[in-house]
């Protein structure tokens, strides 16, 4: 059992939904964000589900890159040991190419795939020294084909977690540590509670309750909820472009 999870981006949506579900299976847990103020009061509720388990929390911005690997250091002396990192921090600002918003874009960009890789650089170099670990990206359905509008930057970043990820999973596979690759369908959170129409969306809870079934399996690639994604996944892959754009 992986005992010891550190959860990046943990303040608010996926993050704190996973994080709960972690504290009623007994999990300690390592939560870290920019808003250290809700990290402190989601400590509060945590403990309160089960008092039993070590919460630890700091602030951090993923994208002070040296940060990333100071905190992640700090969890691990805190903790003992990281059994798993769940690099899940992340954002979806953004535009159309071309309109405007080249700031916007390359904010998420860098945040969503360069500051992922400074935690997946972290935290298996943890691994490495500890002989174990789980890593586990959350990549997005939108990482299978081509996204528009507001989701073509982010729908890029997430295609390439999912490569990075399968990179490393090659690299490791003699090891004894695992790479996992979630990817969430549209699930209501932070992140997207601007948007009004798409399908198949599911509260947070029973997405995290998902997502967190997938992890524990430990699988290479998971879409979840199962139903529909795992079935809608295979049809973008093969699906004309008008189709896509109805997606987003």
């Amino acid at each position: 059992m992986r005992q010891n999870i550190l959860i990046t981006g943990a303040s608010s949506g996926l993050g704190k939904g996973m994080a709960v579900e972690y504290a009623k299976m007994g999990r300690n847990l390592a939560l870290c964000a920019r808003r250290v103020e809700r990290l402190e009061s989601l400590k509060s509720e945590l403990l309160a589900i089960n008092p039993d388990i070590q919460v630890v929390i700091k602030s951090l911005d993923v994208n002070d890159h040296d940060a990333v690997f100071t905190v992640f250091e700090e969890f691990r002396k805190d903790l003992g040991q990281l059994d798993r990192v769940i690099v899940n921090a992340g954002m979806g600002k953004g535009a159309s190419i071309g309109t405007g918003f080249f700031e916007a874009n390359k904010q998420t960009a860098v945040t969503n795939f360069v500051s992922a890789l400074a935690q997946c650089e972290a935290a298996v170099s943890i691994f490495r020294q500890q002989n174990s670990g789980h890593l586990v990206t959350i990549s997005s359905i939108s990482a299978v084909r081509g996204f528009r509008r507001a989701m073509t930057v982010y729908a890029a970043t997430k295609a390439a977690i999912t490569s990075l990820s399968e990179g490393m999973r090659i690299d490791l596979a003699k090891t004894p540590i695992k790479v996992s690759t979630i990817h969430p369908g549209f699930i209501k959170s932070e992140i997207n509670e601007k948007v009004e129409k798409v399908p198949f969306m599911v509260d947070t809870e029973t997405g995290c309750k998902a997502m967190i079934k997938a992890i524990e399996k430990e699988g290479a690639n998971s879409y979840v909820p199962g139903w529909p994604w795992t079935l809608m996944q295979a049809l973008m892959r093969v699906a004309p472009l008008s189709m896509l754009a109805k997606m987003s």
